[in-house]
């Protein structure tokens, strides 16, 4: 090829990048039916009885934004739709008698945490199914406000959670664009309409506002978990349990955040004798091709999951920058 033609076959060859990007992040959402989503398949793990247990992982960033891989050509939901789709078969079929939410997530965005925490709970008060929020690795901050919606939390020996709180992440360039001899040129149709502009010194009055907002939010994470955890919560610590730390499973269980600290196979146990059983299906629904076969193995095959991973980052990164509210422990590198 000519050296001459090799830059505009590289600018042809971004913009079809650019626009099967953008393709990936369409997406239509067409009515669910009363047994959920039709491609949504479940695979038995363990187990043979007549009873099944739903073991549903909530993993990674929480957003309400579909992931796309590089380019837009692999794409996977949402965090709050892969909930919403599953809840919806799980209530659909007699057969399951309770949910195990797996919960392995530093948390996501306050809107997606509380939007999946309502639905968890509609469908627990819809079906009467128990639901068990087993905890792994990490559910800090928004996973551990979902967490909240179930009947019993179950944290594992090395499971870090807590992080209750809020946090909006904001980075202001105002010195750097003065010693590059820059400035502001905004046009605003109000005083506050470039509220958290990166471009400006922020104003006390401004800060004020902002203040306000994360208060609400902070408020309404704490009343949740005052609400859930009830008398089992040890109120006289409420200072220190809301103040954004994170907790060791034994400490989170000295608070009352956790019901009880046990391995994923003692939880399957336990869920077994809340239901009466000591046979039941251990199952997990699945999209695609490739069926999960054990608890740990991602439900959409290797290298989708390691595409959402790092699209889940990329997306943690964008909007974290857009100052949007969160309930996410930050101290962790997903």
């Amino acid at each position: 090829m000519p050296a001459h033609r090799l830059p505009r076959l590289v600018g042809r060859l971004l913009v079809l990048a650019a626009a099967l990007s953008l393709a990936g992040c369409i997406t239509i959402n067409a009515p669910l039916s009363r047994t959920g989503d039709p491609d949504l398949h479940e695979t038995t793990i363990s187990g043979s009885g007549a009873d099944k247990i739903l073991w549903l992982p909530v993993t990674g960033f929480i957003s309400s934004h579909p992931q796309s891989g590089a380019f837009g050509l692999t794409h996977s939901a949402s965090a709050l739709t892969r909930i919403e789709r599953s809840l919806a078969k799980a209530a659909a079929d007699d057969a399951i008698k309770a949910v195990i939410l797996r919960i392995d997530s530093p948390g996501g965005t306050v809107a997606a945490s509380d939007e999946i925490y309502h639905r968890i709970t509609s469908f627990h008060q819809a079906t009467g199914k128990p639901v068990i929020a087993s905890l792994g690795g990490v559910a800090a901050s928004g996973g551990y406000y979902i967490a909240m919606a179930a009947d019993e939390v179950i944290a594992q020996p090395t499971t870090i959670t807590g992080s209750i709180g809020v946090i909006i992440v904001n980075v202001n360039a105002a010195g750097l664009l003065d010693k590059l001899g820059l400035q502001d040129a905004s046009v605003t149709s109000g005083e506050h309409k470039d509220l958290l502009s990166p471009l400006r010194p922020p104003r006390p009055d401004e800060q004020a506002i902002v203040h306000d907002v994360v208060d609400a939010l902070f408020q309404r994470f704490v009343n949740v978990v005052r609400t859930s955890r009830g008398a089992r919560l040890d109120h006289d610590q409420m200072a220190t349990i809301t103040d954004g730390r994170i907790f060791s499973a034994r400490a989170a269980r000295r608070l009352g955040l956790v019901d009880a600290v046990a391995h994923r196979d003692e939880v399957v146990a336990r869920v077994e004798r809340r239901i009466g059983t000591d046979d039941a299906r251990l199952v997990r629904y699945y999209r695609g091709q490739s069926a999960p076969d054990t608890l740990s193995a991602g439900a959409t095959g290797a290298s989708h999951e390691a595409s959402a991973s790092l699209v889940s980052r990329l997306a943690e990164s964008t909007l974290t920058q857009s100052a949007t509210p969160l309930y996410l422990w930050r101290g962790l590198a997903r």
